[in-house]
């Protein structure tokens, strides 16, 4: 059976399940968030989804705020059973949750009740998680804390970064939500209720947060890294500049808490130290160690901030 489905979603993410779904069902059309003008040159950027439903020939709608008249009455007369949402960037209005015949579900990128909220793949990496996963749940005016139909695991490496694992998850949840919907074809659906006690909540990552403190472990340096490369990316002082770690590997030199222990930035830590890679300066490209200090100095024998 063929389903007529509004697409909600934003970032790169949502696009390979946008793809997915496109192949089996028909998307009447994509809400996503408004392009937005980019700092330097104040040039227009539209959406990784934006972009996608241009090539699919998907109608797009971009409202500022969705809790409107206009993009109520839309959803209200779209004659569709499904809204799929998958990292839209707005909360869903409560009223229309409550159009009837109407099911708005979530792909969601953790094993809920663990990790609802935004940033939920940076943190199971920061917090050194062995697995997360994706959930397919009913939305309900509280954030992500509706039940759930389906989840799929998926093991975390101690290699994954936020860009190696949103592909994983993405891939994984492009192929759960084509289950749920053979599921709702077969009337095989049963939701079942999160447990709220269990429940943590996964914020949003702040510049400030993101600010290596050289009194953690290697380890718990490395998880950080890896959860916010390559964005936003963790950070440290050198002088006045700010200067962010893309790629690190735990090393064995030991040395002062923030200390450039060698020549090639082996940085001190709480125990043992860490080996940088890849470093980048704001607004310039990513740069491997070599390169990087090619054209920028950080002496043996300095502490970083």
């Amino acid at each position: 059976m063929i389903f007529e489905i509004l697409f909600m979603g934003t970032p790169e993410f949502s696009v390979p399940i946008l793809k997915s779904l496109n192949s089996k069902h028909k998307i009447k059309a994509v809400i996503t968030q408004p392009p937005k003008k980019k700092a330097r040159g104040q040039k227009i950027l539209k959406s990784p989804v934006h972009l996608e439903a241009e090539k699919l020939n998907i109608p797009v709608r971009c409202p500022q705020n969705l809790d409107n008249d206009t993009e109520f009455s839309f959803f209200k007369e779209s004659n569709v059973k499904f809204v799929i949402v998958v990292a839209y960037g707005q909360i869903i209005p409560e009223r229309f949750l409550k159009i009837k015949n109407l099911l708005f579900l979530n792909i969601h990128a953790s094993l809920l009740p663990r990790w609802r909220g935004a940033a939920p793949i940076q943190r199971s990496i920061i917090e050194m998680d062995k697995e997360t996963g994706i959930s397919i749940m009913k939305i309900v005016k509280k954030l992500d804390a509706g039940p759930f139909m389906m989840q799929k695991s998926v093991s975390i490496n101690t290699t994954d970064n936020f860009l190696s694992l949103t592909k994983k998850l993405s891939e994984t949840g492009s192929n759960l939500i084509l289950e749920a919907l053979q599921s709702f074809e077969k009337n095989e659906i049963e939701f079942v209720d999160q447990d709220n006690k269990l429940a943590t909540y996964a914020k949003k990552i702040t510049k400030k947060e993101a600010k290596i403190n050289w009194n953690n472990s290697a380890q718990k340096l490395i998880a950080k890294i890896n959860g916010l490369s390559p964005y936003p990316g963790a950070w440290f002082m050198h002088k006045d500049t700010r200067i962010k770690i893309i790629g690190a590997e735990v090393s064995s030199v030991q040395g002062n808490k923030g200390e450039v222990l060698t020549n090639d930035l082996v940085i001190g830590c709480q125990n043992n130290s860490i080996k940088i890679n890849l470093l980048q300066k704001e607004g310039k490209k990513v740069l491997n160690t070599k390169s990087f200090l090619a054209g920028y100095k950080i002496n043996k024998g300095e502490l970083l901030l």
